[in-house]
């Protein structure tokens, strides 16, 4: 069976084969169970095989390399066109042969188990963080409820409410107050547990050359600079920064027809949590701003009279995001705006 290329729809426990050979002609269409994938291919002679990206693709695609194919990861938008009628597992792993094959495809670079294992560092950090605010704001709601208002924020938070607690004549019920207490220390021990992983996301990030160098540029810390270093596996695969600014989302929208150029607001496509990190980085940079009178600075400031404030961070941003892909992808060293 000479196959050239091949579609795999992956899922839990059957996926769908779908293979050509160099003619196009289908030579291989059918289901295989979990356990049985790597060994049919095993006996097949190198090919191009593509996947969509989504849970396990990594991991197949890994071992299906070790086997000698050459396994692609692609983003499922870009295959939904490939798709002829509607949808099933057999017609999604014929979309996916077809799109594959295609010579202007992106794919998603494959990702390496230990790229993986920070990824899950950060998963699980940010679940952490999501269910202390969650616990903070559930607070703040049910103290409105007797008459008293704490400030937003979590700094804010923890300096107030143990004052709250402390006050006897401020009408809080004693049941209400144990249990307010009771809430109280489940977040601090989120505080306890979000700072550990803290701690081990810097002793990774001293440990890697490329997070230590992206570490150099204002707004960008171990938490941003390990994610990025993780998420990205080779910066290589995008042909440009304003490319993995769009990545990212942080492009304008465009709808353009008949020569008239129309933007809109960034895309918000791509990555959530990196472009979350990174616009909040560049909210410090502002915040810090000053009366620095660097280019970079009076470039900032301008564009904050112009555009307001949350419009100036999300373009440091972008801008961030392009000396970024420069960093990585070309090896250049970050250069501060002074010296620029």
């Amino acid at each position: 069976m000479n196959v050239t290329t091949v579609g795999i729809d992956l899922a839990k426990n059957v996926f769908s084969v779908h293979g050509v050979g160099r003619d196009g002609k289908v030579l291989l269409r059918r289901s295989v169970g979990r356990a049985d994938l790597l060994p049919m291919f095993a006996q097949m002679p190198p090919c191009l095989i593509g996947m969509e990206a989504c849970s396990g693709a990594h991991h197949f695609a890994r071992e299906l390399r070790r086997l000698g194919h050459d396994a692609r990861i692609m983003a499922p938008r870009f295959v939904a066109p490939y798709r002829k009628s509607g949808k099933n597992d057999g017609n999604d792993a014929e979309a996916i042969c077809e799109a594959v094959a295609r010579p202007n495809m992106r794919f998603v670079a494959v990702k390496s188990v230990e790229q993986q294992a920070l990824l899950v560092l950060h998963r699980v950090r940010k679940e952490v963080a999501d269910q202390r605010t969650a616990l903070i704001n559930q607070l703040r709601g049910m103290l409105c409820e007797f008459g008293l208002v704490l400030p937003r924020g979590r700094y804010s938070f923890r300096r107030k409410f143990p004052e709250l607690l402390e006050d006897t004549e401020n009408g809080i019920p004693a049941l209400a107050r144990r249990l307010f207490y009771e809430v109280n220390e489940r977040i601090r021990a989120l505080d306890a547990q979000i700072l550990a992983y803290d701690r081990e996301i810097e002793a990774l990030a001293r440990h890697s050359e490329a997070a230590q160098r992206l570490m150099e540029m204002p707004g960008i810390g171990s938490v941003t600079a390990t994610a990025i270093v993780a998420s990205v596996a080779d910066m290589k695969v995008f042909k440009s920064g304003r490319e993995f600014a769009a990545w990212l989302g942080l492009v304008p929208r465009q709808y353009s027809t008949g020569g008239k150029v129309r933007l809109g607001r960034i895309t918000k496509q791509g990555d959530v949590y990196l472009r979350t990190l990174l616009i909040h980085g560049t909210r410090a940079v502002l915040a810090a701003l000053g009366t620095k009178n660097d280019r970079l600075s009076q470039w900032i400031r301008s564009l904050i009279e112009r555009r307001g404030y949350r419009k100036a961070a999300v373009a440091l941003a972008a801008k961030h995001a392009r000396m970024i892909w420069a960093m990585l992808a070309k090896g250049d060293p970050y250069r501060h705006p002074s010296a620029a």
